[in-house]
């Protein structure tokens, strides 16, 4: 539960995949892309010097949600492309200690920020789609707060954190069944703060009009990160789903 807030991470190139709309005057084009991730997480987690294995569904870390923000954004132009994505979670849940002696009353509250920014270039590009070469970097910050009250350690606050970079390559995809129905997905890996972060996500999207289209699809991420004896080792995957607005 400590490090449940990290459940969302990067997911521009899935979201804004879609038919061109009408180019502003220099050839530019822009989306933005506000979703919904409910994924669930399992792995294994060290904070405080705790080591703690975790396997929660969505169920589990939505009754403990108090806020997340999750959007992506890109510009095109030509082939040329760069994307965005930014994700800010927060949990909290109520804790105790063994017989209350320590602390009588324990809160856990856990805040993730996950970032990326990258740029693309399509190395196919034609009527029916394209597919881009991508990189950038992704920055993670897992931040957890543990305040106590009563009992042997009186009143206080206790925290641990940890943020990192980790540089990031892959591809990303569309191709299209109709003028209205696509496919897309996407794949990044990289490393760096992180001996291995790794990104896939595929879905099906649907345009409603040149400026509106919605997708639902699959993703799950993974990263291996360890430093001083903070360890978050996890693997995150669930459906998905998005509305993307074009200008």
């Amino acid at each position: 539960m400590i490090c449940g807030g990290v459940q969302a991470a990067d997911i521009a190139p899935l979201l804004t995949q879609e038919p061109k709309p009408a180019e502003a005057a220099d050839g530019w084009t822009f989306s933005i892309a506000p979703y919904f991730w409910m994924a669930g997480i399992s792995g294994d987690t060290a904070q405080f010097g705790l080591p703690v294995h975790i396997d929660a569904d969505f169920g589990d870390i939505l009754k403990n949600l108090d806020f997340a923000f999750m959007a992506a954004g890109e510009a095109r132009y030509d082939r040329f492309s760069v994307i965005g994505d930014v994700i800010y979670t927060k949990l909290s849940a109520d804790g105790e200690t063994p017989f209350g002696v320590l602390a009588t009353d324990v809160e856990v509250t856990s805040k993730t920020f996950a970032g990326l920014l990258g740029v693309g270039y399509a190395v196919l590009d034609g009527p029916s789609g394209h597919l881009d070469v991508v990189g950038g970097v992704r920055l993670w910050s897992v931040d957890t707060t543990l305040s106590f009250s009563g009992g042997f350690l009186g009143t206080g606050e206790t925290s641990d954190s940890a943020t990192w970079v980790d540089g990031m390559v892959g591809l990303r995809g569309k191709y299209s069944f109709t003028p209205e129905v696509y496919l897309t997905g996407w794949g990044l890996v990289g490393g760096g703060g992180a001996d291995i972060d790794w990104d896939v996500a595929l879905g099906v999207g649907y345009d409603f009009n040149a400026r509106i289209s919605a997708i639902a699809g699959y993703r799950a991420l993974g990263v291996d990160y360890s430093d001083d004896g903070f360890i978050f080792d996890v693997v995150q995957q669930g459906p998905i789903l998005g509305l993307a607005i074009k200008f």
